[in-house]
């Protein structure tokens, strides 16, 4: 069945330094399609892809990545690096005292968010290398809010990576990623 599946190019394989995974195809529109890389649940390619960028990455004291689906894959190249990493938020919590905000609008997400910091964890990155994180890179505005928000505080942000880069992003020469992913026509 999963073969038929692909055969109908409702997915799209790709390999992610070696390790291969077929990405639900999703409509964007109505002439592009994005493939839908969901972290959640998949231990392997967590752990791979951690391992792999950490090999890519220069010295660093902590990664920084916004709330949502790259926080396995912070959690796990802390865990192999034995850095800290912060999540930038996307609502204000009780327990934040004096929190720091940057908007974005996001190509995944209908309408503008909040990118939110405590200041009690934004100081710790006060003078630091900093490694802005997330899963995809594609319009690049999360993470461009994610390093203001980062800058906000006097980080050196050092690099900026993901797992994968969508369409134009792969292009690009300030980001360390995976593989590219490209936005697919109908």
């Amino acid at each position: 069945m999963r073969e038929e599946l692909i055969m109908e190019n409702q997915y799209y394989r790709i390999n992610i330094a070696g390790l291969e995974r077929d990405l639900l195809r999703c409509p964007l529109n109505d002439k592009l399609d994005i493939a839908a890389f969901i972290m959640f649940g998949d231990v392997e390619i967590t752990v791979h892809a951690a391992a792999e960028l950490l090999k890519r990455l220069p010295a660093f004291d902590y990664i920084v990545t916004p709330e949502a689906k790259s926080i396995p894959l912070a959690y796990e190249m802390s865990r192999q690096s034995g850095k800290k990493y912060f999540v930038a938020r996307k609502k204000a919590k009780l327990y934040m005292k004096d929190p720091v905000t940057v908007n974005v609008r996001s190509i995944t997400t209908a309408g503008v968010q909040t990118l939110i910091m405590d200041s009690l964890e934004g100081e710790q990155l006060r003078g630091k290398r900093v490694v802005v994180l997330d899963d995809v890179i594609s319009t690049g505005e999360s993470l461009n809010a994610c390093v203001a928000l980062c800058e906000k505080f006097g980080a050196d942000i050092v690099a900026k990576c993901a797992v994968l880069a969508e369409g134009d992003a792969a292009e690009r020469q300030d980001i360390i990623f995976l593989a590219p992913l490209p936005l697919i026509e109908k």
